[in-house]
């Protein structure tokens, strides 16, 4: 029988009203196992759990937080390959890239682990005579975690793994798509200690289980990434009732990586088909158009065409494939109407844009590249997240930089060139929360702050310790003498 996996609510692990089956997109034959779908009233204990529980971890001590978070980070890295293998068979990403992610996931628990014992504030003398002030910064409380399929240990760690460090409770809900790593890590977090009630996990649907997060009173806070659309309903309910909650939400991008004509070719070309097409694709800060000089476009275009057909795309787990199939069947029909998009628009498909056939029943898809691409069209202004990338023809290092801030989004930046003035300029002027010189536009540091501007982020950097604007509040308070 297929193995079937529980809720965490206050401490015990609980069977939901239904079942989802977590399906293995490199083939569809291979049922990964069957996760709890949360009810409403589920959803609902979880949070009273977290409010029972939040008075005595609040105040816990940060040593007790730190040693928590570390166990919890040494049991990851300690089964990364196991982990990894888990991730790549229910996402589809590569090997390589599930047990890296797991890495990642490591070294953001043990970062924050350090960050419990670094929570600091001020001392300050007050104004009035015999009094001074402190500014301190204390949990938030009560914090609803929602998180995508694309990255479903990485960013789920990074979220959670600020919010407990910080002292507050998370109800947490991962993607329906890709149960199986939230499952692991929340298993490796609650058997590294965590007080019941502290952390819980609710699988199921996102509109329901997010409608409790928007609207029940002891909610304090929703951290959600995700699309556009779902981080303005999140946003409108979040303001909307009577406790006004506090929000973070990173959502959508559409990155340009900008080639100059004295760019370094092999190292454009890396930049570029890292950026546009591993991963499927699948990654919000992928580089999506690629703004190209017309002095170099041809060599460019070429280039990039040789590279892509070294690419091996096939089985996620299988040793040589370079990229692996998208999440799912609705990915797959979202990329493919794009696809037809670009060409009723009258781009050129200049590489791929197949799906393929291959020897297990899965989702899979040519890296697909298109040219004679027009700023105005769909495929150059809305999200795909797939393995299709645009070429726009620019005279000019002033046109590239217009078109490169030409969107509604603002994540993620890329220039490839081997000038000083052009890189300084462009960092300067890109219209992004992530600028980077002669490296794939995805991809980030963990210690570093992650975050756009425009449509693409509302509220709070994620990561490193700008990670405590979003789960801590500053409190100013006053003494005076006798």
């Amino acid at each position: 029988m297929t193995k079937r996996y529980g809720n965490l609510i206050n401490g015990e692990w609980v069977d939901g009203e239904s079942f989802n089956m977590n399906v293995n997109p490199s083939d569809t034959r291979d049922i990964i196992g069957e996760y709890a779908r949360a009810s409403t009233a589920e959803a609902e204990a979880a949070v009273t759990a977290a409010r029972a529980a939040f008075s005595a971890w609040s105040v816990s001590t940060p040593l007790m937080r730190h040693d928590i978070l570390m166990r919890a980070s040494k049991e990851i890295s300690s089964r990364a390959e196991e982990l990894g293998h888990l991730l790549s068979r229910e996402e589809g990403k590569t090997l390589p890239e599930g047990i890296g992610e797991v890495g990642r996931a490591a070294q953001v628990i043990a970062f924050m682990a350090g960050e419990a014992l670094r929570i600091s504030g001020e001392r300050l003398a007050g104004l009035v005579p015999g009094s001074d002030a402190e500014v301190t910064r204390e949990p938030v409380g009560i914090v609803g975690v929602i998180t995508p399929w694309n990255f479903p240990i990485a960013i789920p760690a990074w979220k959670i793994g600020a919010a407990l460090a910080y002292g507050n409770c998370v109800v947490f809900k991962p993607a329906e798509l890709v149960p199986g790593s939230a499952w692991e890590l929340v298993s490796i977090l609650h058997r590294a200690g965590l007080p019941a009630g502290v952390l819980n996990l609710v699988m199921g649907s996102g509109r329901q289980i997010g409608a409790v997060f928007t609207s029940h009173p002891e909610i304090d806070a929703v951290t959600f990434t995700g699309s556009v659309p779902t981080g303005r309903s999140i946003a409108k309910a979040c303001v909307s009732g009577a406790t006004m909650k506090r929000m973070q939400l990173e959502m959508g991008g559409k990155n340009p990586l900008v080639i100059l004509d004295d760019a370094d070719l092999d190292v454009a070309v890396e930049c570029a088909v890292n950026g546009a097409f591993y991963s499927a694709g699948q990654r919000c800060t992928a580089s999506s158009r690629f703004v190209v000089m017309d002095s170099i476009h041809d060599r460019f275009v070429q280039a990039v065409d040789r590279r892509l057909r070294t690419l091996r795309i096939g089985h996620a787990l299988e040793k040589d494939t370079d990229i692996g199939p998208v999440v799912d069947q609705r990915q797959l029909d979202i990329d493919m109407q794009y696809i037809q998009v670009g060409k009723q628009e009258g781009a050129v498909v200049h590489s791929g844009g197949e799906r393929l056939d291959l020897s297990t029943p899965g989702f899979y898809l040519q890296p697909t590249l298109f040219t004679g691409v027009q700023s105005s069209m769909r495929i150059a202004r809305e999200e795909i997240f797939g393995p299709v990338a645009a070429v726009i023809r620019v005279r000019d290092y002033d046109e590239a930089l217009v078109v490169a801030n030409d969107t509604n989004f603002g994540l993620s930046s890329g220039i490839c060139t081997t000038s000083l003035k052009c890189a300084t300029h462009f960092k300067r002027h890109s219209q992004a929360g992530i600028v980077k010189v002669n490296q794939s536009t995805s991809g980030l540091d963990f210690h570093l702050p992650f975050g756009g501007r425009k449509s693409s982020s509302y509220g709070p950097r994620e990561q490193g310790r700008y990670a405590a604007e979003f789960y801590t509040i500053v409190k100013t308070s006053y003494t005076s003498a006798g």
